[in-house]
């Protein structure tokens, strides 16, 4: 029996591939070999990791339920819209018995991860008597309610949530990538500050400089056209360029043969076109920029073939978009270094931003320092308290060995003997009958006269 990541329509169940990786890493494979190797019956493919912060739950969730023969079965029928819509997510109330426990099983240990994440973020700030029912509120991808047992909607919220944050992926990287290279121009500005004139100019011109050397590097062909596809039949899988065959090239890259080319595969046929402009060991190229760059040539082929926008390229779609205009005569390819990535305007706002926060962790640091500054006076102050009864008790001490009212011992401690407890030294030696004194309570009996005795 496959499993579900293998089979076409069963790929689709997972959720439009939920589990694609967002990251790409550049894959070798045999490029004398159209045929891919077949896998294993029953073996399993391990999938990336997608960046999602209940990666490990969706996964076991999905490995659970593609054990159920009746639910598989729907899924190879299943279409996007049905699972998004959640009809799918129906079916979960005629699976066994034992997928039933365990993905009830599945649900407490992902509440209870939940709330150990809560309990350690709060115990962070010292905060006291979490409300963890009211905090597990703010994860979508499970119902709170009914933390014990995994219902239709925990499946449904599943789905959902995972769909829309990685929908929301491009643009949330899109944003963050602005912002870093934003932080790039405010420091390289701040820095050219603290120089003097003749060192500002020096700097400004090899910035210049090496913005030009980034910039001068051969033609970058546009991502999903022919001629960039068939660089990639030449170069790196060795084949004749004259003998490009569309459907040989896409079963050459279905690296994992499920009939897909996901989003790590797409991403992996652009590393040819990304060597034309960045190289790690030069000083002007961003490494960083490499990989933003890699992501916009994915996600735009994505937009031009994936038609049902499942985030997978089928045979289907990948042969029509080779049908196209686009894919023969395509636009030019316009990289990063060739891009207002920010406005003047958008740098000023962020650099106010930065500046409030700088503010605010200045005020903090200056808390910080007053709080411990009032701490170190009031430890000063206890040390002198300290010290000043040391002093009193250590003259009590000595003045009452001066008075001799109390034995004092080698190293000058009071010496206090138990009443009635003398060394053999020191008892002093009384004759009988005579005056010595009796211990509290006792009467001194009368002595007895010998001349009053009776014989």
């Amino acid at each position: 029996m496959k499993r579900l990541s293998v089979l076409p329509q069963q790929c689709l169940l997972l959720m439009t591939c939920l589990l694609m990786a967002l990251e790409a890493v550049p894959i070798d494979i045999d490029k004398t070999k159209v045929k891919a190797e077949s896998h294993v019956e029953g073996e399993k493919v391990e999938n990336p990791d997608t960046g999602l912060y209940y990666d490990e739950y969706l996964r076991q969730v999905i490995d659970v339920l593609e054990t159920d023969k009746h639910f598989r079965e729907k899924l190879q029928t299943a279409d996007i819209e049905e699972i998004k819509s959640g009809k799918l997510s129906r079916e979960l109330d005629l699976v066994s018995h034992h997928v039933r426990t365990r993905l009830d099983e599945l649900k407490r240990q992902e509440v209870a991860r939940l709330r150990m994440l809560i309990k350690a973020k709060m115990d962070s700030v010292q905060d006291t008597g979490i409300d963890h029912q009211a905090l597990l509120k703010q994860f979508e991808h499970l119902n709170h309610q009914n933390p014990d047992t995994f219902e239709p909607k925990d499946l449904d919220m599943l789905i959902k949530a995972a769909t829309s944050d990685l929908e929301n992926y491009d643009k949330t990287r899109h944003e963050e990538f602005k912002k870093y290279e934003m932080m790039k121009e405010h420091e390289r500005r701040e820095y050219l500050k603290t120089l003097d004139e003749e060192k500002r100019k020096r700097e400004e011109s090899k910035f210049e400089e090496m913005k030009k050397k980034h910039g001068d590097h051969p033609k970058v062909h546009h991502p999903g056209s022919k001629d960039q596809l068939k660089e990639v039949w030449e170069e790196a899988d060795g084949l004749d360029p004259n003998e490009f065959d569309p459907k040989t090239f896409f079963k050459l890259h279905d690296v994992n043969n499920d009939g897909f080319l996901d989003e790590q595969e797409l991403e992996a046929l652009f590393t040819k076109e990304l060597e034309k402009v960045y190289d790690p060991k030069n000083e002007e190229d961003d490494m960083v920029e490499m990989e933003e760059e890699r992501l916009r040539m994915r996600e735009h082929v994505m937009n031009e073939v994936d038609i049902n926008k499942d985030r997978l390229v089928t045979l289907e779609e990948f042969l029509r978009a080779t049908e196209k205009k686009e894919f023969l005569e395509p636009d030019s390819w316009e990289t990063l270094d060739q891009q207002q990535l920010f406005t003047e305007d958008e740098l000023k706002e962020f650099e106010n931003h930065i500046s409030q926060q700088e503010d605010e962790l200045r005020k903090k640091a200056e808390e910080l320092q007053k709080q411990k500054e009032e701490l170190q006076r009031q430890h000063d102050q206890l040390q002198a308290q300290k010290q000043e009864l040391q002093q009193v008790v250590k003259q009590m001490e000595q003045k009452k060995l001066q008075q001799g009212s109390l034995p004092a011992g080698p190293g000058g401690e009071l010496k206090i003997q138990p009443p009635g407890e003398h060394n053999a030294g020191d008892a002093p030696q009384h004759p009988a009958g005579g005056d010595q004194p009796l211990p509290p309570g006792r009467v001194q009996e009368p002595a007895v006269r010998t001349d009053q005795v009776n014989p």
